[in-house]
């Protein structure tokens, strides 16, 4: 809950804490519906003002229904001596998710029907789920499939699928003005830590900071089981987010050291493309730019034809580009602390520059004087002759038809630099905000 404590959270330093949090959350067997995804939304909720909505299984969203709500208790495979070979208590990747309950003894031939492993990633369990087709199934490491001998398998699950409800949680903070920015982020994948939780530890401290600071924007943070869970916010909130929505980001893979990347939106030009691409470009020149075709999570639902909301993607390792994605190797040593704060200090950075990018205007005409108003050095150095070439290229450009961002475009330097001498312009008087 918001509290005297985020008061004292060192947000240049919050990589440990959030690296603590995941730690917290990643033994929990999450899915699209049930328990575990209410005890995760739970936990979060501890932390930030998290109102929680449940829909009812069955409730058309779209083109899609919500499905039957599944928990599962526990799972297993016997050899024909006893001994467990598969436990789901060792992992909750062990079950392939949405599995129906099992109690039976089969033979090698027909267990192996139901396995799933990857034989390029000999030592990684998959992560392999079944939410629109009934079946069952267990997911092993293929140096443990290789060892099965043949003979009879005692497999039990202890699962359940029933009439419930789809939970996803979301924040909605205000700001001077109505228009929003809109986070996303979800919370439906068992124990993998870049894929899953570097997302929502993310968005949590994200909410805790934009909690201690001014705000020009309302903010709207959401917490929702991928696809299914976004496609049932949008049918609930469509129309609001459609009136007030000016940029979005899809909170994923922001936990590992690797390279940053930029999955843009459908448009390709909005003013969350305009925002990332400028911060990026500028802060991490090495990052990987992908296109709207490279698509693969909810960026999907929020750039439909129809919905066509301005939401982009900045992250580390893309999903599905790096060897460790949808498999038990995606772990709390892939994701750190270091990589963690990486990803939040970039999306930080964006909401930084949408909150201080305006549309500037020159008040003098002509060329003003510096000098008169200490602008101008009284002794010249390569550094100080940038930084007033840099503050005369911004009052060249200020004629009120172009925002920050557009004027870094042109000038090549950061807008987050720009922002800082569109201030000591502004407290002389040489530059006004127009609009934003």
């Amino acid at each position: 809950m918001v509290n005297d404590l985020m008061n004292v959270i060192d947000f240049d330093a919050c990589g440990l804490d959030m690296h603590r949090m995941a730690s917290k959350l990643f033994p929990i067997c999450r899915s699209i519906t049930g328990d575990g995804l209410r005890k995760t939304l739970a936990i979060i909720a501890r932390e930030i003002p998290l109102q929680i909505t449940e829909v009812p299984s069955g409730t058309r969203v779209f083109d899609w229904i919500v499905p039957r709500e599944w928990n599962i208790r526990g799972a297993w495979i016997k050899d024909s001596s006893g001994r467990r070979i598969v436990d789901f208590a060792d992992t909750n990747l062990h079950v392939v998710g949405y599995s129906t309950p099992v109690d039976a003894t089969v033979s090698l031939a027909e267990l192996e029907k139901h396995l799933y492993s990857l034989p390029s990633q000999p030592d990684a369990v998959p992560y392999i789920t079944s939410y629109y087709e009934e079946r069952w199934g267990f997911c092993l490491t293929h140096r443990c499939r290789q060892e099965l001998a043949d003979g009879d398998y005692h497999v039990f699950i202890d699962s359940d699928l029933s009439e419930g409800s789809l939970t996803y949680g979301e924040v909605l903070i205000p700001g001077e003005t109505r228009d929003e920015i809109f986070l996303s982020t979800y919370v439906c994948h068992p124990s993998m830590a870049n894929n899953e939780l570097s997302g929502p530890v993310v968005a949590t401290y994200l909410v805790k900071w934009l909690l201690t600071r001014p705000r020009r924007y309302s903010y709207r943070v959401i917490f929702v089981p991928e696809t299914i869970g976004s496609l049932t916010y949008l049918s609930r909130n469509l129309d609001s987010m459609r009136r007030h929505v000016v940029a979005g980001f899809n909170l994923t893979c922001l936990g590992d050291g690797r390279a940053y990347s930029f999955l843009p939106s459908r448009n390709g030009d909005t003013l969350a493309d305009r925002v990332a691409l400028n911060v990026l470009r500028h802060e991490h020149p090495e990052f990987i730019q992908y296109t709207f075709l490279d698509r693969g999570s909810d960026e999907r639902q929020y750039c439909s034809p129809g919905v066509d909301l301005p939401v982009v993607s900045v992250m580390r390792s893309k999903y599905g580009a790096y060897p460790e994605y949808h498999t038990s190797l995606d772990d709390l040593n892939l994701v750190t602390p270091a990589g963690l704060q990486g990803g939040f200090d970039v999306v930080r950075m964006c909401l930084d520059l949408l909150e201080n990018n305006y549309f500037f205007r020159t008040t003098c005409l002509g060329e003003p004087q510096l000098g008169r108003r200490g602008l101008y050095p009284t002794l010249s150095t390569r550094e100080s002759s940038q930084q007033v070439q840099e503050m005369m290229n911004l009052l060249a450009f200020a004629d009120g038809t172009a925002d920050l961002i557009e004027i870094s475009n042109c000038i090549g330097v950061p807008a987050r630099r720009l922002h800082s001498l569109a201030q000591t312009l502004g407290a002389a008087g040489l530059l006004t905000a127009v609009s934003g």
